[in-house]
Parts: C-alpha cells; structure tokens; sequence
C-alpha cells in the first residue's frame, strides 16, 4: 500500500513496539516489523524501531537477536482469581503499584522518541506504554491475538486509535466504543512457515522409511514439549505408527524418556518414528509434510494452522491465561476447521480423535479446507496496512 506511504512526511518512520512476556505476543509484533521494514524499503524509506518491553520477557532475547534497540519500564501483573479478596492480596498490591512507575518510564521514552505510531501486542509491559502513548497524544494501535480478549488488552480497548483482532468473533467481546475502532488483520504468521516443502523434510531429517502411502502425523508440544502430550503420545505409540508415520517434537527434557519407548518398538513400526527435542529451520518443511497435527491451541499455533490449512486435534493447556487455549480450541472444532480434546483427554480419548482422520482422508480434506476459511496468511500485511494508515492520517489519540 505505497499510497500510505507516499503520505508519511520524508524522514524515516518511526515505530514503537510494545507487548511480550511469551511468543504469542512477541512473535506476532517480530514478524509485524519484519513486513514494515520491507515494505519501507521497497518505497525507499527507513525504518527506526524501538521495543519497549521487560527485562525478564522473551521479547529481550528476541529483540537482543535481531538488533532491535530495546528499552524497559516496570510493570505489574495482576494475579487473576475467582476470589474477589484475592485479587486484593498483597503481591497484586505490591505489583499494581509498580504501574505508575512504568507509566512514568513510558512516558518519558515516548516523549523522547515521538514515535509515529506505537503498535502494543499485549502482554502486562502493554499497559504504562499505551497509556503513555495516550497521555502523549500518540496514534495506538492494538492487536489481540486470542479469540478472547487478553487482560491487558481489554484495559486498552477504549484507549486505542484502532483495535487489530485476528478473528471476528473477537469483535463480539469488544466494547461497543472500541468496535468501531475494530479491524479484523489475522495474526501474523512469520512468512518462512508458509513456504515449506515436504521432501526437504524427509532429506533434512532422513525420514527415508517413512511409509509415504500412510499420513504423517506431526506431534508437538511447543518448544520445551509437553509431559501431557508426549505421555498419551507413548501410551498409542504403536496403534499410532501401525496407521501412520509420526514425527514428533517432544521438547529436550523428555526425548531421553520417548527414546527408550521407542527402542521397544518392533523394527518396522520404529522405522516410522521421529523422534526429536526440537525442530528447527526443518519446522516449515515439516508442517508441509504433516496431514494431521497433534498439539496445544495457543493463537500463534492456530494462526499457522490455519494460515496453512492443516487437520488438528488440539489439546488445550488448561492454565493458559484466561483459558483462552479452550476458546481457541472451541472456537476451530465448533466450525469443524479441528478436533479439540476438551476435559479431562486420555489415551482412549486421543486414539478416538485422531482414528478417523488417520482412516478417512476425505474427513482430512475437509477439516483442512475449513481450518484455511479460517486462515489468514497475510495477516502481517493487514496489519501494517493499519499501521501505516493511521500514521499517515496523524490520528492522534
């Protein structure tokens, strides 16, 4: 969109980052900047970021990787509780007192930068930047990536120039002043994930047995695995490889464990299993290779499932904040786009979810092409769009 380009003024364009804590809320903002920084440079402009975030968030490791000046501002977490007089304990006092502080900090940073518009993609940090970028009359521009709101989104519905969501069923838990304000962008996906190819899989990882006339079934549990789902994993393991080839990305701390099951296997259902700490630069590949994924529901893995019309069977972490892993996982079954394993998910459970999808690849089909209705793969592009749209109208809050 160079039309809003041509109508920023001729000095760089200046982006503030705020948001973090985990990769859902930093990698969609990463990928965000990536995609403004090309575009900027394909129409001749420079880009000058600075993230404001914590010390302790991903975001610092992140930002510290890719060269991003970073600056930090304390924060304060509210502890959530179905107890009205926990949520007045002490640590939530202590912590909730740090929030002007970090306001100050915030604005102090914002003064100085003055930057063009300040992009928040929650997480606690979100809170005294936004609020800053208000009180320095400072375009906002919020993006939620859950179905539902985040805690510290839902405080900066209102204050927001424009609130970016990646679902339209979120539009629903807005406040009917911040709907108006509402776009829908999707959740930024990082560009390499879309580009895989299955056979550079299979040499990568030398999956050379694999038995190519069965599906290939991709576990994982994010990067640091899950107990429960390598657990139930194991418990089918030879059901699973009878019907199917598994790779499965089990986090470091378990793959010691999942070897030893494995070496129990008989010699032509080991042959096709995989079994790996961690997948790296392959991920891309491997999701090309995969007909069915297995893992938790977090929005960032939801928004490149369906980004890439992939078959699921979710299972939710249920002490994700919020339980917004259930929503999202709800949210794809309702509309047949996944499987989601609700409740209490058991070997029997799982070996029911993913039998038909195994059997049937008709059923695989159209489990995929609903989950891609749901896809939006050019989500990073959407929302620079609206960043870019609101700097160029000077929308100050």
């Amino acid at each position: 969109m160079n039309a809003d380009i041509d109508r920023l003024p001729p000095r760089g364009f200046r982006l503030l980052v705020t948001g973090g804590g985990t990769g859902g809320h930093t990698y969609p903002a990463l990928t965000a900047v990536r995609t403004l920084q090309a575009r900027l440079q394909a129409a001749g402009r420079a880009l000058d970021v600075l993230w404001v975030g914590t010390a302790e968030g991903l975001e610092a490791r992140v930002t510290s990787t890719e060269q991003i000046p970073f600056a930090t501002v304390a924060t304060g977490k509210a502890r959530r509780s179905s107890n009205p007089l926990k949520l007045a304990s002490p640590a939530n006092i202590k912590d909730m007192g740090r929030v002007p502080l970090g306001v100050a900090q915030a604005r102090s940073i914002v003064a100085d930068f003055r930057p063009d518009v300040v992009l928040a993609t929650g997480g606690y940090v979100a809170v005294p930047v936004s609020l800053a970028a208000r009180m320095c009359r400072r375009p906002l521009v919020v993006h939620e990536q859950t179905v539902r709101l985040g805690l510290a989104n839902r405080s900066l519905a209102r204050a927001a120039t424009r609130f970016a969501v990646s679902s339209e069923s979120t539009l629903d838990f807005l406040p009917e002043a911040a709907r108006r304000t509402a776009v829908v962008t999707g959740n930024p996906v990082r560009p390499e994930v879309l580009s895989g190819q299955a056979e550079k899989a299979v040499q990568a990882l030398g999956l050379w047995e694999f038995d190519r006339a069965r599906p290939t079934v991709y576990v994982t549990g994010g990067a640091q695995g899950s107990q429960q789902i390598n657990g139930l994993v194991r418990d089918i393991l030879p059901w699973l490889l009878t019907n199917a080839n598994v790779v499965h990305q089990c986090g470091p701390a378990h793959e010691e464990n999942l070897r030893q099951a494995a070496a129990t296997l008989p010699g032509d259902l080991a042959a096709r299993y995989l079994v790996t700490g961690f997948v790296g630069p392959e991920l891309p590949d491997v999701l090309a290779l995969a007909d069915v994924v297995l893992s938790r529901s977090g929005a960032g893995t939801i928004a490149e499932l369906t980004a890439l019309g992939k078959a699921s069977v979710l299972i939710p972490l249920a002490t994700s904040a919020g339980n917004e892993q259930e929503h999202n996982a709800r949210h794809l079954q309702d509309s047949g786009a996944a499987v989601a394993l609700l409740g209490q998910a058991t070997p029997d459970t799982l070996r029911d979810a993913v039998a038909p999808l195994l059997a049937d690849p008709a059923r695989r089909a159209d489990i995929a092409q609903r989950a891609r209705s749901h896809g939006r793969p050019d989500a990073a592009d959407r929302l620079v769009d609206v960043l870019l749209d609101v700097a160029a109208d000077g929308r100050h809050v």
